[in-house]
């Protein structure tokens, strides 16, 4: 080999039994020459620890800050679009309403017993018993066939009319802060007709339309308004012999709820509602109770004859809780000075007591609750379905707002319970049965059909597993020489 000739590579023996070579002396591996990336220009490696190499550009902290609110974002769309979610939310936020409305009712209602010379939880364990009734009754809803629940709204109607009628019958109807709307049947137990109107109200006129947009009849106006604007005149009348303004006002709600679902054009909407609200205003002109609690809209006083007392304790107890109460049970409004402080106005015991966190959480489980309901009607394709989760909506919706917005003086004083959240059986018991006509809409779905069937096997395996783990008995371990 000359001096001019370039020395040949030297050829490493193969690593045994590999085929690769062997690692060169020292055990400093050869590096490899990065191929450049298609359409890339090859950048010259830099060596390590030079001085003022040249770093990436960092990103700026609100880049990444973006980056993470967006894809939070896209979580949260994601999680909202599954098809388990108005399940999940139904059944959940009615539970988690219902729990805490019994917490509630025993917190608000021990005074009110105690000076009725009762027990103080007598009106706590009438509601436990009421709630687990509903309980029953949500459950048959949710196993009940769609079929099942257009057959029941007919024999429904017809037993809360003939009910609403009996409450006018001396000696069985029973008048409670000046309404005649009760039916006693001897001792404690009390009935409330016209709560089971609405849900009667919103099966058969769910029925109603549905039957005639399958013979495509809804297009013609009297079609669309006979017969269920007259049904619920007639309801209303009922209801208005025995003075219930507050259970009229969440019965029209529920008959524009419908008439909006069935595609009312807006100057019949616009018609009926300006009858409605033109009967409403005459009623209300005609009797001094009602303009006292209509005058009693954003007070601060209690005014003349204290006639704007309840209204101004219930801001009282609101203001007292903070921002996160007083603590559960040490409420002062509930000592005599609030009325109804367990029915009509237990929202304001529960901002006293729990404050505005209190607060904050209950409106966002009815908010969830309207959420889970318009979705479920938005995203069916039977009509039926839609009316009737529409009108559930409808009716649970309004009747918080009304509640919720006298308490806080923004509405007249309505009377009306918070639907789940008030004590009272009469409401509780319709109302859970309806949320279960929902959570069976809900898992009616397409796509929550299939998660759930899905889900059920999974389920069942893990319960197994915990059962084989839970009834397995330890065995002791003998020693290695021992038989």
């Amino acid at each position: 080999m000359t001096p001019d000739q370039p020395a040949a590579p030297r050829s490493r023996p193969a690593r045994p039994g590999t085929g690769r070579p062997a690692p060169r002396p020292g055990g400093t591996p050869r590096l490899r020459e990065a191929v450049p990336a298609k359409g890339r220009a090859a950048s010259p490696a830099r060596p390590r620890g030079t001085a003022g190499a040249s770093r990436p550009p960092r990103r700026p902290s609100g880049g990444n800050a973006l980056d993470a609110l967006r894809g939070l974002q896209q979580r949260l769309r994601r999680a909202w679009d599954r098809p388990l979610t108005a399940y999940y939310l139904l059944l959940g936020g009615s539970l988690l309403i219902l729990v805490l409305g019994l917490v509630m009712v025993y917190s608000a209602s021990q005074i009110k017993a105690l000076q009725s010379g009762l027990s103080p939880s007598y009106f706590f364990r009438k509601q436990l018993f009421a709630a687990a009734l509903g309980g029953a009754l949500m459950l048959l809803a949710v196993r009940m066939p769609i079929k099942l629940h257009r057959a029941f709204a007919y024999p429904l109607l017809a037993v809360s009319v003939f009910l609403m009628c009996l409450v006018q019958v001396p000696g069985m109807g029973i008048a409670v802060n000046g309404n005649q709307n009760w039916i006693s049947f001897g001792g404690p137990f009390l009935l409330q007709p016209s709560e089971f109107g609405k849900l009667a109200l919103v099966l058969w006129g769910a029925d109603l339309l549905a039957r005639k947009q399958d013979k495509r009849l809804l297009a013609q106006w009297k079609h669309l308004l006979v017969p269920l604007v007259p049904a619920t005149g007639m309801l209303l009348g009922l209801i208005m012999l025995g003075g219930d303004m507050g259970t009229a006002i969440i019965l029209t709600a529920i008959l524009f709820g419908l008439l909006w679902l069935a595609g009312a054009p807006t100057r019949l909407f616009v018609g009926v509602l300006a009858f409605a609200g033109a009967i409403g205003m005459l009623l209300i002109k005609t009797s001094a109770n009602r303009m006292s609690r209509l005058a009693c809209i954003g007070a601060t006083e209690p005014g003349a004859h204290d006639q704007c007392w309840q209204a101004v304790h219930g801001i009282y107890a609101l203001a007292n809780g903070g921002w996160f109460g007083s603590g559960l049970g040490a409420s002062m409004e509930k000592w005599g000075e609030l009325p109804e402080p367990h029915t009509d106005f237990i929202f304001a015991i529960t901002g006293e007591e729990l404050g505005l966190a209190g607060t904050l959480s209950v409106l966002v489980l009815f908010a969830a609750l309207g959420y889970a309901g318009i979705r479920v009607a938005g995203r069916t394709e039977d009509p039926f379905v839609r009316y009737a989760a529409g009108g559930v909506t409808t009716w649970i919706t309004a009747q918080a707002v009304v509640n919720i917005g006298a308490v806080l003086g923004l509405l007249p004083i309505a009377g009306v319970p918070l639907p789940l959240f008030s004590y009272g059986g009469s409401a509780l018991l319709p109302t859970m049965f309806a949320v279960g006509l929902l959570i069976a809409f809900a898992r009616a779905e397409p796509g929550a059909r299939a998660a759930l069937a899905m889900r059920q096997p999974a389920l069942r395996k893990k319960l197994a597993r915990v059962r084989r783990k839970t009834m397995r008995r330890p065995v002791k371990r003998r020693p290695s020489g021992e038989r």
